[in-house]
């Protein structure tokens, strides 16, 4: 139970410090709705898509009212895509198709992203999958809230380098087909190495395929309530410094596992996780960027950064795991660069780099997120930095990802207006020596030794 105390201190961090419960996330699987006939797919998915998620905005927006704690998002997460269509779609243009069907589906429901027009190619590709992947750019120019997230690799599989390629080349043509909007098909497009199946966070989330018929992940967040509360303990041990952070997030965490309960029970589909991942927005005071620096950094890149980074994971997600026995997802903290003013000031300074954001990586949520490159820098340099970062999650057992956005037209020094949650973003520097002799070769890089466990 929940008691008063609880509820007026609740109450502070959503009206002075920016907590929210980020997304309640549907997660409906679409196995049953494959046919031989791409047209009747899609009239299948629609329908199944429609009849489960049709309450969804409803029931969050009523819970939001009751409960005084907003909900930003309200998302569907799907079989992955190419899975569903393997039978029905023989071109590209087929599974463009499927696309539109799942964007006119969440429009229907009223949901603000659909995630799951993916497929996990992590040791090699089917016809079906690689059909998607090369549907990918005209898909996102011609949908407006789906979402597409393709496995490239794993700690058990290793790295599917014809796939990475393929992606480099991929992300290129998709910022040309959304050029127009500064590129913006790059901003739904993710590439992961070990994707988790229960994920409620864009552009990631897929459905997977060993969850049930449907489930009710929730994700949330709540930079700014961590941050004013280290400003309590300013000067003091890491002692102290560490358990803030863990009760924290022991708070927040109830908070999410109050909403998801309240969501399944109202919409008869059961409860899945409760993602706690420290996800930042553009708006004042809701940074992981300021966290850092309010641990003692002057800004976020400085040395000390990744052991900062480091501590703050960490005692997030011991606070998690103590306030829900259903934490899953990414649950860590996220570190995109457009979404959060810390991190583009940051930037800005000279403070932070693509080198460091990497070397991060290695010990937060995710990966190289919402990171805007020129528009010139060539498919195999994004397959470079797609494999830097795949081989950190496959040696270190994590997941990790990459969402970047070449930019056609700009060059570093101009900055990018993405709008709403997405931000804006300073088109950062590339490292430009050749890889392409490395990307190149056939195959795939093998598994670590440490994943034989059996």
């Amino acid at each position: 139970m929940i008691n008063s105390m609880e509820v007026m201190e609740t109450n502070l961090m959503v009206s002075e410090h920016n907590l929210d419960v980020r997304t309640i996330t549907i997660g409906i699987s679409l196995l049953d709705c494959m046919d031989t006939d791409i047209d009747k797919v899609c009239e299948n998915v629609y329908n199944k898509i429609t009849r489960i998620a049709g309450d969804l905005i409803p029931t969050g927006e009523a819970i939001e009212k009751e409960i005084g704690i907003p909900i930003v998002n309200k998302r569907i997460s799907v079989t992955p895509a190419a899975i569903v269509g393997e039978a029905a779609c023989h071109t590209p243009g087929d599974y463009v198709k499927l696309a539109k069907a799942l964007d006119r589906a969440a429009k229907a429901v009223g949901v603000n992203f659909i995630g799951g027009y993916s497929a996990i190619v992590s040791k090699s590709m089917t016809k079906g999958e690689e059909l998607l992947i090369r549907s990918i750019p005209e898909a996102m120019a011609s949908t407006d809230i789906v979402c597409s997230s393709i496995n490239l690799g794993s700690t058990k599989t290793g790295i599917n380098m014809d796939a990475v390629r393929l992606m480099g080349e991929i992300i290129k043509e998709t910022a040309e087909y959304t050029k127009e909007n500064d590129s913006l098909g790059c901003a739904k497009l993710v590439v992961f190495c070990n994707a988790p199946d229960d994920n409620p966070f864009m552009a990631g989330a897929f459905h997977g395929v060993t969850e049930g018929d449907a489930v009710i992940n929730v994700g949330v967040s709540g930079p700014g309530v961590v941050r004013h509360a280290l400003t309590q303990v300013r000067g003091e041990s890491f002692e102290v410094l560490c358990e803030t952070i863990k009760k924290t997030a022991f708070k927040i965490t109830r908070v999410g596992q109050y909403v998801a309960r309240e969501a399944s029970k109202r919409l008869g589909i059961p409860f899945g996780i409760i993602d706690l991942s420290l996800a930042p927005t553009p708006a004042e005071g809701d940074s992981v960027a300021d966290i850092l620096c309010e641990i003692g950094l002057e800004r976020a890149g400085a040395p000390g950064t990744t052991a900062a980074l480091a501590l703050l994971n960490d005692q997030v997600k011991k606070g998690g795991v103590m306030a829900s026995s259903y934490v899953g997802g990414l649950s860590g903290a996220f570190i995109p660069v457009s979404e959060d003013q810390g991190m583009i000031d940051a930037v800005n300074d000279g403070a932070l780099t693509l080198e460091k954001l990497e070397a991060m990586t290695c010990v937060c949520s995710v990966g190289l997120d919402m990171i805007a490159i020129p528009g010139d820098v060539s498919a195999a340099t994004i397959s470079g930095i797609i494999a830097d970062e795949l081989a950190i999650g496959m040696v270190n057992q994590k997941t990790t990802a990459v969402r970047i956005i070449p930019v056609i037209g700009k060059d570093v020094g101009d900055t990018v207006e993405f709008g709403g949650l997405l931000g804006y973003a300073p088109v950062m520097p590339v490292n430009r020596f050749d890889c392409s002799a490395f990307i190149n070769r056939k195959g795939r890089i093998p598994a670590p030794i440490h994943s034989f466990k059996n």
